[in-house]
C-alpha cells in the first residue's frame, strides 16, 4: 500500500470547473487508487467537492491561469496564494507519505521540489506556455529523471525535456457514461470558454450546416464569450451551462457529434473520451491530444487545424461512423482500470527510487 498525497490546480476549487479536465483527471485517479488499496489524500483549494477521498481544503488566493501568458511572462505569485499555502501545508506532512502528486501546472511546485525529502511526481497538464516556467521543468527533470508524466507525446514534444517524460494517457470511470445509439439533430462542444478552446470555429460550422450547436462548459473569459455573442448574434448555438459528469453525459450522449476546436496543444482532451463513452463520434481539429485520441473515420475525423471547412466536411460524414466503435475503443483504451494500472505502476517506480 502507498501513502499518496495529491496536491490540487491552484485556479479554483475542485468542483468548479476552473480547473478543467485536470479537476476530472485528479478525482478519478484519487478514487482508483483508493479502490486498489492505498491511502489518498486530497489538498486542495477552500469550497472543493471531493467525494469518497479524503481532503484538506486550503484557503487563499487562487492562482491565474497561464495558458494566456505570452513566452517572456514572468513568474508571479499572489497575495496570500493558495498554491504557496498547500504547498506549505505538504511541507509539514511530507513525512506521513510515500509520493506527492502535483497536479498544478505552475512554476511553484517544480521550484519546491529539491527542499522535499519525500519523492515527489509532477503530473504535467499543458505544453509549453511560457520560457520561465520551462526553465524550471526542465531543471527539475534532469535533477529528477522519470518524475515528469504527460498524457500524449504531442503534448510531451511540446517540452525541452521530452525524451525523459512519462506517456500516462488517461481514463475515466466508464461506468457513469450511457451509450446512446440515437441522437438528436445537434451537435456538441464542451470546454473552458476561452480563447484558446477556439469556439467561434465551432459556431461557424454549425451554422454553415445548418445544425443547433450545445455549448457546455464553464465561462472562464467572459470577455471572450461577450464578443462571440455580437459576433454571433443569430447564430444557431445554445449556451446550455457547466454541468457534472452524470448530467453532462445525458445531454452529451443525445448529440451527433462532439466539435474539438482547439488553437493550442491539447495535452490530452477528456471530453474526447466522454464523447466517445456516449457513443458520440469527435470532430477534432489534428492538434495535440485529440489527434492521438480520435480514429480517424473509424470514431471521428481528424482535420486540418483551423479549417471550418474541414468541421464541416466532418459534420456531413457522420453518419458514417458507428457509434458503438466509439464505445468500445474508450472501453478498451480509456477506463480507470487501464488508467490505474499505468499509474500504479508509476508511483512505484518512483517509490523504490528512494
Amino acid at each position: 500500500m502507498l501513502k499518496l498525497l495529491f496536491l490540487s490546480t491552484p485556479v479554483g476549487p475542485l468542483g468548479s470547473g476552473m480547473g478543467g479536465g485536470v479537476e476530472l483527471t485528479l478525482l478519478n485517479l484519487a478514487q482508483e487508487m483508493g479502490r486498489r488499496g492505498h491511502r489518498v489524500k486530497v489538498v486542495a483549494p477552500e469550497n472543493s467537492v471531493v467525494s469518497e477521498v479524503s481532503c484538506q481544503e486550503i484557503s487563499g488566493t487562487w492562482q491565474d491561469t497561464i495558458q494566456n501568458n505570452h513566452r517572456d511572462a514572468p513568474i508571479v505569485l499572489p497575495k496570500n496564494s493558495v498554491l504557496g499555502n498547500m504547498w506549505d501545508y505538504a511541507g509539514r506532512v511530507e513525512k506521513d507519505y510515500d509520493l506527492i502528486i502535483n497536479f498544478a501546472f505552475d512554476w511553484l511546485p517544480f521550484y519546491l521540489t529539491p527542499f522535499f525529502t519525500t519523492p515527489i511526481a509532477h503530473l504535467i497538464s499543458m505544453g509549453s506556455t511560457t520560457d520561465a516556467f520551462d526553465e524550471v521543468m526542465n531543471r527539475v527533470a534532469k535533477q529528477y529523471p522519470n518524475t515528469m508524466g504527460v498524457h500524449t507525446h504531442a503534448q510531451g514534444q511540446t517540452f525541452p525535456f521530452n525524451d525523459i517524460c512519462r506517456v500516462l494517457g488517461n481514463g475515466l470511470n466508464l461506468s457513469l457514461y450511457n451509450y446512446c445509439d440515437s441522437p438528436d439533430n445537434c451537435l456538441a462542444w464542451v470546454g473552458r470558454i476561452a480563447p484558446e478552446k477556439a469556439l467561434e470555429d465551432a459556431i461557424e460550422a454549425s451554422k454553415i450546416v445548418n445544425i443547433p450547436l450545445k455549448i457546455f462548459g464553464k465561462v472562464t473569459d467572459e470577455k471572450y464569450w461577450q464578443t462571440i455573442r455580437q459576433n454571433y448574434p443569430d447564430g444557431s448555438y445554445q449556451y446550455e451551462g457547466f454541468f457534472n459528469t452524470i448530467e453532462l453525459q445525458e445531454k452529451l450522449g443525445r448529440c451527433k457529434a462532439l466539435l474539438m476546436t482547439p488553437r493550442w496543444i491539447e495535452a490530452f482532451g477528456n471530453v474526447a473520451v466522454e464523447a466517445l463513452a456516449c457513443g458520440v463520434p469527435v470532430i477534432a481539429y489534428s492538434r495535440g491530444g485529440p489527434a492521438e485520441i480520435v480514429q480517424h473515420e473509424k470514431t471521428g475525423f481528424l482535420v486540418e487545424p483551423d479549417s471550418i471547412s474541414g468541421l464541416v466536411d466532418g459534420i456531413n460524414r457522420v453518419d458514417t461512423i458507428d457509434r458503438k466503435q466509439c464505445r468500445q475503443q474508450a472501453e478498451k483504451e480509456y477506463s480507470l482500470q487501464a488508467l490505474g494500472e499505468r499509474f500504479e505502476g508509476w508511483f512505484y517506480e518512483l517509490v523504490k527510487q528512494e
